[in-house]
């Protein structure tokens, strides 16, 4: 058995220049800086949940839109009739329509010919080619409205319109390397690191910054105004009749400062106008010196001074209630330019710069104590091999950190739980060749044929069980978000990798040592005896037992369901929370009361961690966005006024839409992962196998949400990855053991079906032990130091990994057993002579023999 010097070649390669990319993310940046600039400089980027900064989903409000495009849709066809000597009666707006009623009817055919050139052809999608109006003529009626391709023709230009308005923005306020990107067909996704102002952010992203200038109405009744006139108030809530004609655009400004007046030092806005917007100013301020101008951003009222004098020089000034912050931010805003639609913020992540580092810190310890724990168990159980194993983890670790380099993938603190469980999940792939080397040594193969045949043997059982948690991670990348997105990328690669480091570079050196010491038997051997094989444990005898047990924890799990139910995190049920330390142990009584006060509704108090962290929650509150800036600033407030030393360190506030839609997404994902899985695996064996896999499947997914409602852990999107993180490593469970089955059963043809169960389980019983104890190994540190932001994850799958290990042997086998036993019963004598003679089709080699 030799081993190509190319193949070598290449795998030393992969390994060297795997250490070169990934080698900067361990260098501080003055050494790298120092590094000659043909080496790799790129470091895996940190996500906000490590470094602090804020996370902000904005959505295209298109109702606004709408109400935008129709006036301006209204303005332009009073324009084109009139140009066209089309007398009408009126032109208003009814709904989602333009209505225009014509004086003469007769006129309608030219008036549909001259509104049709307000039409736009649609030039992208699915409606490209479409008009984006339709036009109803009826008689002197004519009704126009948006058609749906219009609609989201215009959403999707809103969009680009937006992100580069946000990017003029954000580059405003001097924020370093903010990530503005687009997020489905109207969102915009905004993540700006650092420590940063929500309130602010809110101010600045969500505000739509139209500006406009307003003649007022004589003599109009506030509380019924005239057709064309709008009721519209200032900060200090004093009413304006401002006529809906705007006299000028905010987009004729080309400049916007902050300044002080001289005599009061207050902060002014000056604002600069472009040269036609210049003239038009002047000519407004000739035609009405002496009446009030009002100068209105985003239908308030910022200021109504009276036109003293004519204005030529193209420049004004806003005077108000200014802070210095406020004054900037307004500046910032009419600088950059108006957004085309208002922008809500549906979702609000904010992490403080403390927490963001005290993450990594958890994260790189239990991750080091979770790697070393593993591999020191490896060591225990295969010795001197075990070594070899070892440095395959750590090429394992080292390439994974170099392909989310390469890859440009974001490190958040569930992506290092991905790494860890990748660790653990790796390690498998070790365990099943050593433990099939074992047994082909055992069998009295010299050493080369036990690794060629080791490796033969666990390649399919490798593969089946990495297909299935890629699918999971698959799912969870698709359907998730933000850090659970992290996770997925980071275990989907962790998997691939594993198949390189375990499997091909592990071959190669183990036959170059086998060669090299010319060793003619392999011997395998632990460091402390311990030898589960040849066992004859009779497995099946314990079926009803354990099939009841599994059944009665189940049911206890769904009436815990039911009540007292979930602990369901804001990402579910929508609302604020947020993270605050206090350097002394907090008190909750003291907390609950003060913040009961400021009349927010349902207040809930929570401590993680230590007696000095606590999770405050706050109910949804009605009135937009708005009341939710304000609630986030009165609970902070009186946080700070309960206890000065308090600091708040990350805020999240998620929307009732957002929080539907994670729901949503959550039992698609599990349900959708669950059912490849099943398809997999009926694909790969046969369906009693699918049946026994999903059914299992069921009851652990059914503990694992009991185990949620006992201890009352936070469930959310982290939650979600756990339960799909056990769906993976279960259905990898069933399916080593299944593996071993199928093999049986074309190898002993006439055995019984409990008897060749049995055999599996015990053949394959040192792998189940084996792997559970490294996954288990490598997530307790993460369950015991990870932090609240990775408990909800690491927590529940350390009990998972315990239930899937019980179930593959207790719940799995046995519904296979009665499936295989009900198809011997039910199956007629003319199709048992056709299975068995059918030796071509392959299908007749899986057939499962009868249980006796």
């Amino acid at each position: 058995m030799r081993t190509s010097r190319w193949l070598v070649a290449l795998y030393s390669v992969i390994i060297v220049l795997g250490f070169l990319i990934a080698l900067p993310n361990v260098l501080p940046q003055s050494t790298l800086s120092k590094i000659p600039s043909w080496l790799p400089h790129s470091q895996v980027p940190l996500g906000l949940d490590l470094r602090g900064g804020s996370y902000l989903v904005l959505e295209v409000d298109e109702k606004d839109l709408t109400n935008g495009r129709l006036q301006s849709l209204q303005q332009d066809s009073r324009r084109v009739l009139r140009d066209k000597n089309i007398l009408t009666r009126s032109i208003v707006r009814n709904g989602n329509q333009v209505v225009v009623t014509l004086t003469d009817p007769t006129q309608s055919g030219a008036a549909v010919t001259q509104l049709q050139t307000l039409a736009n052809t649609v030039t992208s999608g699915l409606s490209a080619g479409q008009s984006d109006l339709t036009i109803n003529p009826n008689g002197a009626t004519i009704a126009m409205s948006f058609s749906q391709a219009g609609i989201s023709a215009n959403v999707d230009s809103a969009v680009q319109q937006s992100l580069e308005v946000i990017r003029k923005r954000v580059d405003q306020v001097g924020v370093a390397e903010p990530t503005i990107q687009r997020v489905g067909p109207n969102r915009v996704l905004v993540q700006l690191p650092g420590a940063q102002d929500p309130s602010r952010l809110r101010e600045l992203l969500g505000s739509t910054a139209k500006m406009s200038f307003h003649l007022l109405a004589d003599n109009a009744d506030p509380n019924n105004p005239p057709p064309g006139v709008t009721i519209l108030k200032d900060e200090q809530g004093n009413s304006y009749p401002v006529l809906d004609r705007i006299e000028l655009s905010g987009d004729r400004l080309t400049d916007a400062r902050v300044s002080f007046d001289p005599n009061t030092h207050e902060p002014l806005v000056t604002f600069r106008f472009d040269s036609a917007g210049a003239n038009r100013f002047a000519e407004i301020t000739r035609e009405n010196v002496g009446k009030p101008f009002a100068i209105v951003l985003d239908n308030k009222v910022l200021s109504a001074p009276n036109i003293r004098e004519p204005i030529t020089g193209g420049s004004g000034q806003i005077s108000g209630n200014f802070t210095a912050d406020s004054a900037t931010t307004l500046a910032a805003l009419l600088r950059a330019g108006a957004l085309p639609a208002k922008l809500t913020v549906i979702e609000e992540r904010t992490v403080g710069a403390d927490l963001g580092s005290d993450a990594i810190q958890k994260g790189i310890y239990s991750g080091l104590v979770g790697f070393v724990l593993v591999a020191a168990f490896i060591f225990v159980l295969y010795g001197t091999w075990g070594i070899l194993a070892n440095v395959a983890l750590l090429i394992h670790t080292i390439l994974t950190f170099s392909a989310l380099t390469l890859v440009g993938a974001t490190l958040t603190l569930p992506g290092i739980a991905g790494v860890v469980l990748g660790i653990g999940l790796a390690v498998d792939a070790n365990v099943l060749i050593n433990e099939r080397i074992r047994e082909e040594t055992r069998k009295g193969q010299s050493a080369f044929a036990a690794i060629d045949n080791g490796f033969r043997k666990a390649y399919s059982t490798i593969i089946d069980g990495n297909m299935t948690a890629l699918i999971a991670a698959a799912i969870l990348f698709y359907f998730g978000s933000g850090p659970v997105r992290g996770f997925a990328v980071t275990m989907g690669l962790g998997l691939i990798i594993s198949m390189f480091t375990s499997v091909a570079f592990v071959r190669v050196v183990m036959i170059a040592i086998t060669r090299r010491r010319k060793l003619k038997v392999l011997n395998i051997r632990p460091l402390i005896p311990f030898s589960p094989y040849d066992k004859h444990i009779q497995f099946m005898k314990a079926r009803f037992f354990g099939v009841t047990v599994s059944a009665i924890l189940s049911i206890a799990s769904v009436v815990l369901f039911i009540h007292p139910g979930l602990n369901y995190g804001v990402d579910f049920r929508g609302g604020i929370q947020m993270s605050v330390k206090t350097k002394e142990a907090a008190d909750l009584s003291t907390f609950r009361a003060g913040l009961n006060t400021l009349g927010l509704g349902e207040i809930a108090l929570q401590s993680f961690g230590d007696n000095n962290s606590i999770l405050v929650r706050a109910q949804r509150q009605d009135g937009g966005e708005e009341a939710q800036t304000a609630a986030v600033t009165k609970l902070k407030a009186e946080i700070v006024k309960i206890d000065p030393t308090a600091t708040i360190e990350g805020t999240d506030v998620i929307g009732p839409k957002v929080s539907g839609e994670l729901a949503q997404a959550g039992i698609l994902s599990v349900v959708i992962a669950s059912l490849a899985m099943l398809f997999y695996i009926w694909y790969r064996f046969e369906w009693p196998f699918a049946v026994g896999a999903i059914v299992t499947l069921v009851l652990d997914v059914t503990k694992a949400i009991g185990f949620f409602a006992i201890t009352g852990l936070d469930f959310n999107l982290t939650a979600i990855a756990a339960i799909l993180t056990l769906v993976g490593y279960s259905v990898n469970d069933k399916v080593v053991v299944y593996d071993r089955m199928r093999e049986n059963m074309r190898l002993y043809k006439s055995m019984p079906l409990r008897d060749i169960i049995d055999r599996s389980i015990n053949e394959t019983l040192a792998r189940s032990l084996y792997t559970n104890a490294t996954a288990f190994l490598a997530l307790v540190p993460m369950a015991i130091w990870g932090g609240s932001a990775v408990s909800s994850f690491a927590i529940p799958m350390v009990f998972g990994i315990l239930v899937a290990g019980a179930s593959s042997v207790f719940i799995a086998a046995p519904i296979l057993l009665f499936l295989g036993d009900w198809r011997r019963r039910h199956a007629k004598p003319a199709a048992n002579d056709t299975a068995s003679t059918d030796g071509k089709s392959g299908k007749g080699n899986k057939q499962i023999p009868a249980a006796e």
